[in-house]
């Protein structure tokens, strides 16, 4: 098989671009790259992951990573928001977890995952009364969001497996943030409005059976490097399990690029966006569940 060079093209998409915008008086959705997502209804706020630093590959490869306080920042003022009740790494890996103590820190929230992210929250310091190390299955509320964290996987191939086992304190490699307990989370808002949030391509078959959310974000990294058969798979254990009435896909741009650039996909090297918009697109259709593209930094409403 011939290497594919280069990247997709992010613009032959442009119409999936196309989550319904927010209005004033309901939860919103903001996506801030990756797996970070702003889950908001103007009173009460959660946010998956908290990821701004995005260090460059050469500094991930070669260095050590440590959480930046001028973008963490300046993502916080600009997506308008100084108080979180919850901080929620999908998994532990740095492009998820490296800022998320700090994130909680400065917003007065709550770190909630398994062990692995209790351990970079104590590496960092954060008050033990301010960890929350979840209990797959048992909701816990937080501010107006019901959470129901269930155990999952991560996409093939997992480069840095296993738990953290001892408080991280940063600067720290790559290698050290490893990828933990790995989270299907379930969000209830007050209002009924749910969502599921899946930040790995991963899945545990049957996990999600008895769970139901009208949204699913759904996270493709590396999902387009897999067997066609697994990306069949990964709808059914996911989109269809809980019977999702729309999909967001999460994960698809190039973590190694500031947030004040625009967003461009992986290259081909590490993963293939325009496999999973094709496989992903052809299942949708047959479910008739709209399938949409995040735009950045804009308050959106999956709901509607």
């Amino acid at each position: 098989m011939r290497l594919k060079l280069g990247r997709p093209d992010i613009g032959q998409y442009a119409d999936r671009f196309d989550v319904p915008p927010a209005d004033d008086h309901r939860p919103s959705v903001t996506f801030l790259g990756v797996a970070t997502l702003l889950i908001d209804d103007g009173e009460s706020a959660v946010l998956t992951d908290g990821f701004f630093t995005r260090p460059g590959l050469r500094q991930v490869l070669l260095g050590r990573l440590a959480p930046d306080l001028t973008p963490i920042d300046e993502c916080l003022t600009r997506a308008g928001t100084t108080k979180l009740d919850a901080v929620l790494p999908v998994h532990t890996h740095f492009d998820h977890a490296l800022d998320s103590a700090v994130v909680a820190e400065v917003t007065g929230a709550t770190l909630v995952g398994g062990e692995s992210a209790a351990n970079i929250g104590r590496g960092h310091g954060l008050p033990a009364e301010r960890i929350v190390v979840a209990t797959p299955g048992k909701p816990r509320e937080y501010g107006a969001w019901t959470i129901t964290m269930i155990e999952s996987e991560h996409c093939p191939p997992d480069r840095f497996p296993g738990t953290i086992d001892e408080p991280i304190v940063p600067p720290a490699k790559a290698k050290d943030y490893k990828c933990g307990e790995a989270w299907s989370i379930l969000l209830r808002h007050r209002s009924g409005a749910s969502l599921l949030v899946q930040g790995s391509a991963g899945f545990v078959p049957g996990a999600l059976a008895d769970q139901r959310a009208d949204v699913v974000y759904l996270g493709v990294g590396q999902l387009g490097v897999q067997p066609e058969d697994y990306l069949r798979d990964y709808w059914e254990h996911t989109v269809r399990a809980v019977g999702a009435r729309r999909v967001v896909l999460i994960h698809w741009d190039d973590f190694f690029r500031p947030l004040d650039q625009p967003l461009r996909a992986l290259p081909y090297v590490g993963d293939d966006l325009d496999v999973t918009m094709t496989v992903l697109g052809q299942l949708a259709a047959a479910d008739g569940v709209p399938l949409h593209l995040p735009t950045v930094w804009e308050r959106e409403n999956p709901w509607a």
